[in-house]
């Protein structure tokens, strides 16, 4: 049986453009180690808006025969020569059904998977059966199509403060669907989570999911609000979505006020208690802005990243992750989605600028089987 699929590729040119298109090409027969699926959820996450959009000015965004056109900034190709004229296919994870298999994976055809590696906006996937999980019996495909990128991160976060001895966490931009699930954890799992949303519907979201420590970045006594509440949590680690600005240092500022409330000599280098920020996230791309003067000195900026997560944690926590997972799918880890959009459709302006604007609460899924 030989198919043929479409499939969303973003390419930046030397000209300084970024171009979306939609690809149509075979699919080859699957080895013997191999299965395709018929892809009918896959998420939009935002590291697939940043991969497939780049550092495009959306202002820019013009139609071009099968797709669209975007410009990039003046300085736009900084960084970016390995994918300068190669077309990138995009999507992280997907779910849908397998519509053959190899000789090695008969027993997953007719099943719904999850699954995840790249590529995932087209019509169909030839993947390795290794890098799919049937899912429950009765289980959609929108309903497993998110199990991998935000269930997998609230978790690696977890474990990653684990290692780090942290026995309090902080989480920007919590109102996200990837937070409402870090904060579900922390109920389950006994773990205190102090939340840092931007508006009070974002306060009450929090609040209705069980969560009792939330602040809101936008009010006046922010600052102060929260070296309380890191006082009183002892929390010394944080996970930043936002990245550019502010946030991030007046977090560490925070930690660094509230231990020095409990020190009984002064120090010219400042409490030495250690303060841990991740940023994982680039909601905001300026630059993150850090008063390094009221840190003390006992303290880190690092990137965290799921892939480098997992190649250290190793298969047997991946594989308790994913269990974990599938068990709690349709509580802990069930996603929402406020539209579902076929695959042609994503590359249409209003739909475009609708996802990328990554609203909390406006999650999109592409179903391919919408418009093929």
């Amino acid at each position: 049986m030989s198919f043929t699929s479409r499939e969303i590729r973003s390419t930046i040119g030397a000209n300084h453009s970024l171009a979306l298109s939609l690809a149509t090409q075979p699919v080859g027969d699957p080895a013997d180690d191999e299965v395709i699926v018929r892809i009918e959820a896959a998420p939009l996450n935002p590291s697939d808006i940043g991969l497939m959009l780049g550092p495009a000015k959306i202002s820019t965004m013009r139609a071009d025969g099968s797709g669209l056109v975007f410009d990039l900034p003046s300085d736009g190709l900084d960084g970016l020569a390995a994918r300068i004229d190669k077309p990138i296919p995009i999507g992280t994870e997907a779910a849908g059904t397998v519509v053959a298999a190899g000789a090695n994976a008969r027993a997953l055809e007719g099943r719904v998977v999850g699954l995840w590696g790249g590529g995932m906006y087209a019509d169909y996937r030839r993947i390795a059966a290794s890098a799919v999980v049937p899912l429950p019996d009765g289980m959609r495909a929108a309903d497993g199509a998110g199990m991998f990128v935000n269930p997998m991160t609230a978790l690696g976060f977890v474990e990653t403060a684990r290692r780090g001895g942290h026995r309090a966490m902080v989480h920007t931009a919590a109102a996200s669907n990837l937070g409402q699930m870090l904060q579900k954890i922390c109920l389950a799992d006994d773990i205190t989570l102090v939340n840092i949303v931007r508006s009070r519907s974002q306060e009450a979201l929090m609040h209705d999911i069980g969560a009792t420590l939330v602040l809101n970045s936008s009010e006046d006594d922010f600052t102060e609000r929260l070296t309380d509440m890191l006082a009183k949590t002892g929390a010394t680690v944080a996970f930043d979505a936002i990245g550019g600005g502010t946030l991030g240092g007046a977090i560490l500022r925070a930690m660094e006020r509230a231990a020095a409330r409990d020190m009984r000599e002064y120090s010219r280098y400042g409490s030495g208690l250690f303060k841990q920020l991740y940023i994982y996230g680039n909601l905001d791309p300026g630059q993150t802005l850090l008063d390094r003067t009221s840190l003390g000195y006992d303290w880190s900026v690092s990137g965290w990243l799921l892939m480098p997560f997992l190649r250290a944690a190793g298969a047997s926590v991946i594989a308790q992750m994913q269990a974990r997972i599938i068990r709690e799918r349709s509580t802990i880890f069930a996603s929402s989605f406020s539209r579902e959009i076929g695959l042609a459709e994503a590359l249409t302006p209003e739909i475009l600028r609708a996802f990328e604007r990554r609203s909390t609460g406006d999650k999109f899924l592409i179903n391919p089987t919408l418009d093929r």
